[in-house]
């Protein structure tokens, strides 16, 4: 927004530096704004994870913006047809975000396509994973990179694949009804997609989506002290006491406790502690962090041991996190298959921000992690020139006043994320909250916790499962009511007019 580190995440090819969380390939599956891992961490999954992995191509226009460069690229996606309805049943658009797309994942947002009798397709995101229009990432080359540019792909997409499905069916000048779907940073480009092309999809679910651009993201690390609890949040201020102080000591033996030595900036090493923490609240997963640290608390075990073990078990060992991903030089790596944390950080560097910041009092992470961090980083990784025009940005989307219609908005009480969307309800804007212990990230779609994501959105594990069952019927309501909508307004000719869809209780 699948949004505490803007860590992109990488296609996999390697297998030493590769192992960062950002190499996807072979089963790796994209959650927003905090990196998958490569293979062999949590968030690999079998053939049951996926509806379909089998790549499609379309060729798409580099510069949108500039009718005299007629340069192209490929651009991948998939497409999944099992639960389809035609030639009349609606396409489900589920956008890939910044992340390699390796195929369509069977979460909650397949038992909605099933109900509706929906065609899923997939695109994946402009310059990730194989749809990178250069073979050098250089700061020059990423110009085309952004939010506006990746809209108006969607909006091409969507013009090219209702033609193929057209010509499939023999429904020439047949124009579906179209629903997109998106979580984290795809689910603002969701929200963002119906707000500037409101004639092109019947409505949007933005899942998670950070459609607020933040400069001083302050609020991020105070709901990661909210969601630890007072026990939990004191164990982890005073284990970055004393971090900060053995780091002013000059004691970098630190760094080789959690087996960072090669972060030679303490910013980077700072931030790979801050987001190991924050990434446990992130995903559902808060008692793996804060049962070990809460009880070493108590019997006076060294915490940042304690801390250390977890990062290494279970942020680097499970969740398949990198340490080499934190580190500014690597970050300036230019080659595709290698440079899908670049890319995001490029994002967040010249459009949204969300500059995870320590806030002046009650801080969980260091106050070494400050604007000036952030703003250095973008400096040395992509030179003068780069930075987050984040009023622009606010003023081009409208932030959390945006202004669009028909886009329902869903965000977990655990997700320190959902101070970047929109959370205020509205009749055309409706926004909900799932409520539970370990509700996180795109928990609506992902199921509980969020990493990995349950088959089918699987709610069970979740502490409170009737609350988000309860967000997911109001949910598939709003797309039932709008869809029809559609339909009376001239969407799907063939079908029977003024009928809502016919879906069964989810």
């Amino acid at each position: 927004m699948e949004f505490g580190s803007a860590r992109a995440t990488a296609t996999a090819h390697l297998v030493s530096v590769a192992a960062l969380l950002l190499l996807l390939a072979h089963g790796g599956e994209p959650v927003g704004l905090w990196r998958p891992p490569p293979g062999g961490g949590l968030l690999v999954g079998g053939a049951d994870r996926y509806l379909t992995r089998d790549e499609r191509w379309m060729s798409q226009t580099l510069d949108h913006f500039n009718p005299t460069d007629h340069r192209q690229f490929k651009q991948r996606y998939y497409e999944f047809l099992d639960y389809y309805r035609a030639p009349n049943g609606p396409i489900f658009l589920k956008i890939c975000g910044e992340a390699s797309c390796n195929g369509i994942t069977n979460d909650y947002l397949a038992v909605i396509a099933k109900k509706f009798g929906a065609a899923l397709v997939s695109p994946e995101h402009r310059y990730y994973g194989k749809s990178s229009p250069f073979e050098s990432l250089t700061t020059e080359n990423l110009r085309f990179l952004s939010s506006k540019q990746a809209l108006v792909d969607l909006a091409v997409f969507r013009q090219y694949y209702q033609e193929t499905l057209n010509a499939k069916y023999n429904g020439s000048g047949a124009d579906s009804s179209w629903f997109v779907f998106g979580g984290s940073y795809a689910g603002a480009l969701s929200a963002w997609f119906r707000l500037k092309f409101p004639h092109l999809t019947c409505g949007s679910l933005a899942s998670s989506g950070v459609v607020l651009a933040v400069y001083n993201f302050t609020d991020f690390d105070k709901q990661i002290g909210e969601s630890a609890g007072p026990e939990c949040k004191e164990a982890l201020q005073e284990i970055t006491r004393l971090v900060d102080g053995q780091l002013q000591s000059g004691r970098n033996s630190v760094k080789q406790l959690f087996g960072a030595t090669k972060l030679e900036n303490d910013g980077d090493f700072l931030y790979l502690l801050a987001d190991a923490a924050a990434i446990a609240f992130q995903y559902g997963n808060p008692d793996v962090l804060c049962s070990p640290l809460v009880e070493a608390k108590k019997n006076g075990t060294d915490l940042v041991e304690t801390f250390a073990h977890y990062i290494k078990d279970y942020y680097i060992g499970k969740f398949g996190a990198s340490v080499a991903s934190y580190d500014q030089q690597y970050l300036k790596n230019t080659t595709p298959a290698e440079s899908s944390y670049r890319l995001w950080w490029y994002q967040v560097c010249s459009e949204v921000a969300y500059f995870q910041v320590a806030p002046k009092n009650d801080s969980v992470r260091s106050t070494k992690i400050d604007i000036k961090y952030h703003l250095d980083l973008c400096r040395n990784v992509f030179g003068e020139g780069v930075y987050p025009d984040v009023f622009m940005t606010n003023l081009y989307y409208g932030g959390t006043r945006i202004a669009g219609s028909k886009i329902v908005f869903a965000n977990g009480s655990q997700d320190p994320w959902r101070h970047a969307s929109k959370q205020k309800s509205s009749e055309e804007l409706p926004s909900y909250l799932i409520e539970c212990k370990n509700c996180g990230h795109c928990s609506d779609l992902s199921g509980c916790p969020q990493a990995p994501s349950n088959i089918e959105g699987d709610s069970s594990k979740c502490s409170s499962p009737e609350a988000l069952n309860k967000v997911r019927k109001q949910i598939v309501d709003h797309i039932d009511l709008w869809l029809s909508e559609c339909q009376d307004q001239g969407h799907d000719k063939e079908t029977s007019p003024g009928n809502r869809w016919s879906i069964a209780t989810i």
